[in-house]
């Protein structure tokens, strides 16, 4: 039985309820809820009357649900705690006040297109489609702690206020059995998925998040089934996907994160494939021990800032670049120098075939490490970068090698020494006298056998000390390369 105080526009929607029939409102189709304080009363449908409505046991035979368009419900749509049973769909409505469904339990609900000043659904239960595409909400969506067994449709959404800096969109801690989409999605303010499980993808496509000084995205702990896309969206605030984890594709193709203190943050995540493609990352970038399949990211998406590279794992580095191009990276981070982001990019050349590339990082990380030591030490560094490249540039040692017994065979053999025996001493040879000074570990009978006199004596300890020093780095490269291995 219908209550006898129901408005004709209420009786026609009360009658409408047991078939699911449609009452739509709209004087066109492109009417603008926004617009909807000036809707007179052939469109105003009170909420306890809509209330009143879903709460109603079914009767037998009815196939029921609520599909109402183009109404202006007044007062507040409170079904906390509630079960309803019948899909409703309240499609480019204006809601007065901010819709309650705290702990409810509904099987399908529809709101697209409409504008509602917040929506209070914290630990709600959807059992189907949650559908709020198109709408445009200046509050805040509290879902904390919902479980959706179907999609969250979150397209061309607009949320929040402009210039506001406040938590638009709260998920935290929700189970969501299928996908999250936002695709087009607007923001101004922060849109959370800390803690929350995802089943399937989230997609972000297009979507533009504004909250300058603040966290645009927080992701942290997020779960993922499969993807995180966010190709040609925009982020002013901070990304956080700190612990997060994402066993598919991180995309950010053609998209712009821009935040003072963080751009983005993915400490301790563990992600798939993280792709930059096209991208442009200005702020700094903490990647704090975040594991990854493959990493695309030209240095020039990441603009000049600063960067955490210390503990970040990666099986794959793409686009083939030259090591000295992703050197600079390295170079630009916060904690200076970090020895395992040179292991890392190393590895990642040597996992490529670039072996020449690898050496080309490990001289660098010695390099770099060479200006965070004492003086004395950084003494020894120069002498070894000179003579042989830390072991790293072999030919170098040989180039040095061959130079200095050029000069000594040269020299000594125009100027031969005097022989300590005149009577006991083997023929002089200027080639193996020069490599018995060079060589401290073989003898060939010419260094004992002769000695030098006047310069000449300060060349001979020249090749000796250079002999000494060349045999010295080289063992230590060659003692690095062994402990690689």
């Amino acid at each position: 039985m219908e209550p006898i105080d129901l408005s004709p526009v209420e009786r026609r929607v009360w009658r409408s309820f047991p078939t699911g029939v449609p009452v739509d409102l709209r004087g066109s189709a492109d009417d603008d809820p926004e617009d909807g304080d000036a809707w007179g009363a052939a469109r105003t449908v009170r909420a306890e009357v809509l209330r009143k409505l879903l709460l109603r046991p079914p009767m037998d035979g009815e196939v029921a649900a609520l599909r109402l368009m183009g109404a202006r419900v007044t007062g507040e749509l409170n079904l906390a705690h509630a079960t309803v049973d019948h899909p409703v769909r309240l499609m480019a409505c204006r809601f007065e006040q901010p819709l309650v469904l705290y702990g409810a339990r509904i099987r399908q609900l529809n709101l697209s297109g409409s504008h509602l000043p917040g929506l209070e659904a914290a630990n709600v239960r959807v059992d189907g489609v949650l559908r709020i595409s198109g709408c445009r909400v200046p509050g805040r969506i509290r879902l904390g702690g919902a479980r959706l067994s179907g999609t969250f449709l979150l397209d061309r959404a607009r949320l929040g206020s402009e210039g506001a800096s406040e938590e638009v969109l709260h998920l935290d801690h929700s189970v969501l059995e299928d996908d999250v989409l936002g695709i087009g999605l607007a923001a101004d303010g922060e849109v959370r998925l800390n803690g929350a499980s995802v089943a399937g993808r989230v997609d972000l496509t297009g979507a533009v998040v504004r909250n300058p000084g603040g966290r645009a995205f927080d992701g942290e702990n997020l779960s993922v089934g499969s993807d995180v896309k966010a190709t040609r969206s925009r982020f002013e605030g901070e990304v956080s996907l700190r612990g997060a984890t994402i066993p598919g594709l991180l995309v950010f193709t053609q998209a712009s994160l821009s935040d003072a203190r963080c751009a983005l943050r993915t400490t301790s995540a563990a992600i798939g494939e993280l792709w930059f493609r096209e991208a442009r990352v200005d702020g700094p970038m903490n990647m704090l021990r975040s594991r990854l399949g493959l990493l695309h990211v030209a240095p020039s998406a990441l603009g000049d800032s600063e960067v955490w590279l210390d503990g970040l794992t990666y099986g794959s580095l793409t686009p083939r670049l030259p090591a000295k191009v992703r050197i600079a990276m390295l170079e630009r981070d916060a904690e200076g120098y970090v020895p395992h982001a040179y292991e890392q990019l190393a590895a990642a050349y040597r996992q490529a075939g670039d072996e020449r590339a690898a050496r080309n990082v490990q001289l660098a990380k010695q390099r770099r490490h060479r200006a965070t030591r004492p003086w004395y030490s950084r003494m020894w560094g120069y002498l070894q970068d000179v003579t042989v490249g830390y072991g790293y540039r072999p030919r170098w040692a040989a180039a040095w090698l061959a130079g200095l017994l050029a000069v000594g065979t040269t020299v000594f053999g125009l100027h031969a020494p005097l022989p300590l025996k005149a009577d006991e001493h083997p023929p002089f040879n200027a080639f193996f006298y020069t490599l018995d000074l060079l060589l401290p570990i073989i003898d060939f009978g010419q260094e004992k056998a002769f000695k030098t006199a006047g310069w000449y004596q300060w060349l001979a300890y020249t090749l000796i000390i250079t002999g000494w020093v060349l045999a010295t780095t080289i063992a230590a490269g060659v003692t690095r390369t062994l402990s690689r291995q």
